[in-house]
């Protein structure tokens, strides 16, 4: 009787043990959102092609940039997520509110121009990698994804499609799965990742500057600062006959959602360079020209598979359609709330087209005048490198206003940036000016 009764207390144990488990992942899963979301977006299609440039140029040459800029990633989106959730509104609402006129229109005017330059690359990107595996026409292609993603960013509610953004992040697995696969000396690696050893040329330069800014982009602030607030709407913390409900858990919340997000980021981020530097570079591929290129970094994910080049190119148009799915609506959706929140439009992705037409109208103008830009006869490989470096320069202004937002005690109060949040953003604006000033340096003495 002893023994049934202890087995019965054993199974108790192991079931109260799974059940323990499954709620902690559950509430896990529940807290992430805005952030996971923003660091998925983060790896949008420029920002593989940027990687996969500066992997395939110089090798694990430039693997030391990582550990600098995630700190500094992770400040500043830090800051953008406390500022929508404390204030309960969007950077732009807060900038109009609280700075002249002059600063909101400089800021909002550069991350638009920033984001619709971006969405013209993703495009072109998302329509040159669905060419390698359908014989449509690259025209038809760009117009059918710029038609698909406008129609699925007004027709599905909000909190289905932040469901679905989450999920697509999945797309970004491909990367570290391929560079285990391949097999690396991790030890040189690791080296290559934390001996801070910066050999800058021009070209270095610009490759630099692309991935800071496809790091730490523009549209990230916007889109970060008011996805809190879209979320703080829909689990009924924020009303509008009520400030925000802040408490120290939603902020430690908060703040997890942010370094899970960044943290993905910025890891597959490195797995990126790592696969290119040794598929390509190793094997004497220093020029990514084409989205065939590019796919050829996953080949050894699937070399034991009759035709590996083609299901290789299937992998990396998947992950860049997929993420280019998560991208545009995000720099199209930030584009919007930095012009709607200037024009007092009503805004958010919680309201029904018909209820905000002027901030789903932005959406659809930035979109469309993306995907103008793939009529101009740039290279889409090209276009998303370029993109990444001009978000690197856009980003030092806005940096400095997220700066000066975050220790603004009239806007923030109590819950004002830290020593170390402050350090980070610092740091990010410094870092950032530096390169960008080395770039325009070399460019005019070359």
């Amino acid at each position: 009787m002893n023994g049934l009764n202890a087995q019965k207390e054993s199974t108790n144990i192991h079931q109260n043990f799974f059940v323990r488990a499954k709620h902690k992942a559950t509430r896990f899963l529940h807290i992430l959102g805005p952030g996971l979301v923003t660091g998925a977006a983060d790896d949008d299609p420029s920002g593989i092609a940027t990687y996969s440039q500066a992997g395939a140029n110089y090798g694990t040459g430039l693997l030391w940039a990582f550990p600098v800029m995630f700190p500094l990633l992770l400040a500043v989106q830090e800051t953008c997520s406390r500022i929508g959730a404390v204030t309960g509104k969007g950077l732009a609402a807060n900038l109009k509110a609280h700075y002249s006129k002059t600063t909101l229109l400089i800021c909002v005017s550069l991350v638009v121009l920033a984001n619709t330059v971006n969405i013209g690359s993703d495009l072109g990107a998302m329509a040159a990698a669905t060419e390698l595996l359908l014989p449509i026409p690259f025209v038809i292609l760009a117009i059918g994804f710029a038609v698909g993603i406008i129609a699925l960013e007004i027709l599905i509610p909000y909190k289905v499609y932040a469901h679905v953004l989450k999920w697509l992040a999945i797309a970004l697995f491909a990367y570290p799965v391929t560079a285990f696969v391949v097999g690396q000396d991790w030890s040189s690696i690791f080296a290559a990742t934390f001996t801070l050893s910066p050999k800058i040329t021009f070209d270095s330069a610009y490759i630099l500057v692309g991935m800071i800014g496809t790091t730490v982009s523009p549209y990230l602030f916007f889109w970060d600062t008011s996805q809190v607030v879209e979320e703080e709407i829909s689990k009924g913390r924020l009303t509008t006959k009520r400030p925000p409900t802040i408490t120290k858990q939603f902020l430690r919340s908060l703040r997890i959602d942010n370094f899970v997000g960044m943290t993905l980021a910025s890891v597959t981020a490195w797995f990126i360079v790592i696969v290119c530097a040794s598929v390509l570079f190793a094997n004497g591929v220093t020029e990514i020209d084409t989205a065939a290129d590019a796919a050829r970094a996953l080949e050894p994910l699937v070399q034991n598979f009759p035709n590996a080049g083609l299901i290789s190119k299937i992998i990396f148009s998947s992950g860049i359609v997929g993420l280019g799915l998560l991208a545009i609506p995000t720099l199209a959706g930030s584009a919007s709330y930095a012009i709607s929140e200037t024009m007092d439009w009503k805004e958010g992705l919680h309201r029904k087209f018909g209820k905000a037409i002027k901030f789903y109208s932005v959406i659809i103008i930035a979109t469309l005048i993306g995907l103008g830009m793939n009529f101009l006869g740039i290279d889409p490989i090209k276009a998303l490198v370029f993109t990444a470096v001009f978000n690197g320069v856009a980003a030092i202004p806005l940096l400095f206003m997220i700066l000066r937002v975050g220790n603004n005690a009239d806007i923030l109060g109590e819950h004002k940036n830290g020593i170390f949040s402050n350090l980070g953003v610092l740091l990010a604006l410094i870092i950032v000016t530096i390169a960008a000033l080395f770039l325009f340096y070399a460019e005019i003495f070359s």
